[in-house]
């Protein structure tokens, strides 16, 4: 592999990936399972919080090993090959792929603002209960797109993701100052008025308190999913460290720099939303739509034109970013005999081309099933607990390997990964108990690659 990004590049990689429409659309679920503006940036600041704290963490392996495949490295390093394999997989079944399925019907559905025949509530054609819309078709069109222009090599998905990150990072900054300049002292008020009273609100706008101190909790477990999986991807610079200039440097200091440019990006939003819009219209807006709401108070009609603008720079160059990196952690399990023995090749222009287009494949089926939305929700709980298992091996790795060099060590360590890992625990163990249905599917899925894993292994000498 070439070593073609460099700090830039690879910080840009962190936020780019971070950075879909989720900003634009989440908070409207926040506020129906929080009920308050005070909670509202509270979740937004907890998952700001739990990411920074979790890349600092992750900085202290990246440095010990600067691999492709990053996090699956650090898993097998820390505990074994199965639970390797099992991240792996779940990384491929639907975390990676998943996610660049949702964002690409999204980029679809906000393009169909200026392309009406690709609206995603058109049939293209029916079997039975299972459709096809145009949003989908046009979907797997793009995947396979930006597929093909990172099978040319990394520096041809390096510069779309330099240009459109940078594209949609400054205009989410205009799009904010913007906001405070029409600053509305009286809906900044209203919404200040019991801002810390955690309750459900309805889009209608009706409150209702939760019965007991533990629901009070789960309901802000609920609030937080959608924020944590805005925050999702980060990590993903870690997987083309291979690929990294001075990686044991610029992988932490990209995922410091990265974390903290989006946490940032995300808490000045929700201000801005709070500027112009009452809490009531943030909790009940069209679709969940918050970002439209707020730009055709900012600048009128014109408003959803400008934010479907900036979604489709910021899908666009999400997706980019999600597939390129996706696709190294399935050429270091193939080069553990772990994965399809082809996909351990790299092509004329070093790159995994044969992981690529597996991985859009595997992104283009879950685009036709129309689950991917179904599949994300789910998938939350075991992001999470696939993040806390790799900041306890910081700990193991500690005692495993005192002498392995560390030319960057964990911020804070001992307290802060701890902090994450309670942090971490927390938020899985009340989405278990009071929102089941975003827990047990999710586990089931990765808990497949159990079994799998040794079927591989019994397969291994055949690869």
């Amino acid at each position: 592999m070439k070593r073609e990004l460099g700090l830039l590049d690879a910080t840009l990689l962190v936020a780019g990936g971070m950075i879909g429409s989720g900003i634009f659309i989440v908070s409207a679920d926040i506020t129906r399972n929080v009920g308050s503006a005070g909670w509202l940036l509270a979740v937004w600041l907890l998952g700001g919080f739990m990411t920074l704290t979790a890349a600092l963490s992750y900085g202290e392996l990246s440095g010990m090993y600067p691999k492709a495949g990053g996090q699956y490295i650090y898993l097998k390093e820390a505990f074994n090959p199965l639970i390797a394999f099992v991240y792996g997989w779940s990384l491929f079944a639907v975390i990676q792929t998943g996610t660049i399925a949702a964002v690409g019907v999204s980029f679809s559905k906000f393009l169909s603002y200026f392309i009406p025949q690709v609206a995603d509530d058109l049939v293209l054609f029916q079997w039975g209960t299972w459709s096809v819309s145009p949003a989908q078709l046009l979907a797997i069109g793009l995947i396979c797109f930006l597929t093909y222009i990172n099978t040319r090599g990394v520096k041809g998905g390096k510069w779309v993701q330099t240009i459109f990150t940078s594209t949609k990072v400054f205009s989410i900054m205009v799009l904010i100052l913007l906001g405070f300049l029409i600053y509305k002292s009286e809906v900044w008020d209203l919404n200040w008025q019991d801002a810390w009273q955690l309750q459900k609100r309805d889009r209608a706008g009706t409150l209702s308190g939760y019965p007991s101190a533990p629901a009070w909790w789960g309901g802000l477990a609920a609030g937080m999913v959608g924020a944590i999986m805005s925050y999702e991807a980060w990590n993903n610079v870690t997987f083309v460290a291979s690929e990294i200039n001075n990686p044991r440097r610029n992988i932490g200091l990209s995922l410091l720099l990265g974390t903290l440019l989006v946490t940032l990006l995300y808490v000045a939003i929700n201000l801005m939303f709070l500027y112009v819009l009452p809490i009531t219209e943030i909790a009940g807006a069209a679709k969940d739509r918050v970002g439209i709401a707020a730009s055709e108070v900012i600048l009128g009609s014109s408003g959803t034109i400008l934010i479907s603008v900036m979604i489709l720079i910021s899908t666009f160059g999400c997706n980019n970013g999600l597939i390129l990196a996706g696709a190294r952690v399935y050429y270091s399990m193939a080069q553990d005999g772990l994965f399809f023995k082809k996909t351990a090749q790299l092509n004329k222009h070093a790159v995994p081309a044969f992981a690529l287009w597996i991985q859009a494949a595997m992104a283009s089926l879950l685009c036709l099933t129309g689950k991917y939305g179904d599949l994300l929700d789910m998938i939350t709980f075991v992001v999470v607990i696939f993040y806390v298992l790799t900041i306890v091996g910081i700990y193991i790795l500690r005692v495993k390997k005192p002498l392995h060099e560390r030319p960057y060590r964990a911020i804070g360590y001992p307290i802060l990964p701890a902090l994450y890992i309670l942090m971490g625990v927390a938020f899985c163990v009340l989405l278990i108990i009071f929102k089941p249905t975003y827990t047990w599917p999710g586990f089931f899925i990765s808990a497949l690659g159990i079994p799998l894993y040794y079927w591989v292994k019994r397969r291994a000498p055949s690869y």
